[in-house]
């Protein structure tokens, strides 16, 4: 008998412990400024006026709507379309949404011309009974911003030849 108490007290035990184990999630892996900053950011040896004109193209070829573009402050703000969520709406009865925003400055130092990128996924939540909630959350891709970066400088390249 006291065996099979034993028994059944390790069979519950090692059952619940594989069962905790599941449910452990894997941390983020943060990024320390510096390193985010170091994907945010390229420098071209090229004019302002080039550069600028090649970040607002490439927001545009990615399809993003741009809201202002000031080249005397060198900075551009832009949103993608927002995405809404069907199933959600189906099966709560509220809406979900979800769209990037984007930001870029752009600065003359030295000889070189800075862009700094800034991808911001929101998404905004509503439900039948009126509750809101808004999440901002960045985006750190490394290739998204590899990406952007490839298509500034091919519009660069484009506006060079001229």
């Amino acid at each position: 008998m006291i065996t099979g108490n034993i028994m059944y007290k390790f069979f519950v035990f090692s059952f619940m412990s594989l069962f905790l184990v599941g449910c452990v999630t894997t941390p983020k892996t943060q990024m320390t400024p510096l390193e985010i900053q170091s994907m945010q950011v390229k420098k071209y040896e090229n004019n302002k006026d080039v550069v600028f004109s090649s970040v607002v193209s490439m927001f545009q070829d990615l399809g993003y709507i741009i809201n202002s573009a000031d080249k005397d402050t060198g900075f551009i703000s832009a949103v993608s379309a927002t995405q809404s969520d069907k199933n959600y709406a189906f099966w709560t009865g509220g809406s979900r949404t979800s769209q990037t925003n984007a930001t870029s400055y752009i600065e003359k130092i030295g000889k070189y011309t800075r862009v700094r990128l800034n991808f911001v996924e929101t998404t905004e939540k509503s439900s039948a009974y009126g509750r809101q909630d808004k999440e901002e959350i960045p985006i750190l891709d490394v290739k998204l911003y590899q990406s952007a970066f490839e298509r500034i400088e091919n519009g660069i390249f484009v506006r060079s030849e001229k």
